[in-house]
């Protein structure tokens, strides 16, 4: 535990320094912010014309897609806020900066994280507190306390199923020369797929968005339990709950596979 705690502390500090300097640029952080905004307004502005013309996509109503909408991006910025810099692995292996991180008595996923100064993250994080705010004061929800803890560990597990794709991305470069492409497939997969209510696919490629690729577990599956929406699934309506715990599972093994991949690390030029 306190090895933890340590680990915690250094990365706090890494994350206050890049955000120091990113801040040393004011008109760059109002441009960052507005277009990551603008970036995620915009799919949910498609959704809305969407429902403007159905009424409701799969049954679910503008106030229910809103809350899956917003949650989804709660975790998709959550995950981009803390661990964004992960994405930047191949060009930190090309330019030799991940040989620099390994000689640091510092955790390195720690520095990955840290090592980017974009404020593209916090675009996102803002819309999507202004998409789950609307979402709040439309849909029909229950705030029991119960309820807005599940809510509250459901983002962080959707946004440790985000992450883990990333680190295991960055297990990848380790050994693959650019991961780029596998990126743009997996991040525009659980993008697209996870902004809307799965149920408007067959049972088969339901089970398939949970069992294979768990973008389910990110948003759809909690938001059908706490919109009261299990009747739909295609999958035990249990799963629902689980998002926390597949959220913390995938995370620890994305951890330990890229861990491993790193002792297997040559260097730049072998």
């Amino acid at each position: 535990m306190a090895e933890i705690r340590r680990e915690i502390r250094l990365y706090l500090k890494l994350r206050r320094a890049a955000l120091r300097g990113a801040m040393q640029y004011r008109g760059n952080i109002l441009m960052m912010v507005l277009a990551g905004a603008a970036y995620q307004g915009s799919g949910f502005a498609f959704v809305w014309a969407l429902l403007h013309t159905f009424g409701t996509v799969a049954g679910w109503g503008l106030g229910q897609i809103a809350f899956l909408y917003g949650m989804r991006l709660l975790s998709h910025a959550l995950w981009l806020v803390t661990l964004d810099g992960v994405m930047q692995v191949d060009y930190a292996i090309r330019e030799g900066h991940l040989d620099r991180m390994l000689l640091r008595p510092v955790n390195v996923l720690s520095q990955l994280a840290t090592t980017t100064r974009s404020l593209l993250p916090f675009g996102d994080l803002s819309m999507a507190i202004v998409v789950f705010g609307v979402a709040v004061s439309v849909a029909d929800l229950d705030w029991s306390p119960g309820s807005v803890a599940f809510l509250v560990l459901a983002v962080i597990g959707g946004a440790m199923i985000e992450g883990s794709v990333a680190v295991t991305i960055a297990g990848f470069s380790v050994r693959v020369l650019d991961t780029w492409a596998y990126r743009l497939m997996m991040f525009d997969a659980m993008d697209t797929l996870g902004s809307y209510p799965l149920s408007i696919f067959g049972s088969g490629m339901q089970r398939t968005l949970t069992y294979v690729l768990p973008v389910a577990f990110v948003a759809f599956l909690p938001a059908s339990v706490i919109l009261g929406r299990t009747g739909q699934l295609a999958v035990p309506a249990w799963l629902g709950y689980a998002t926390p715990v597949v959220g913390a599972t995938l995370f620890t093994v994305a951890y330990r596979f890229w861990r491993r991949q790193l002792r297997g690390y040559q260097g730049v030029g072998h």
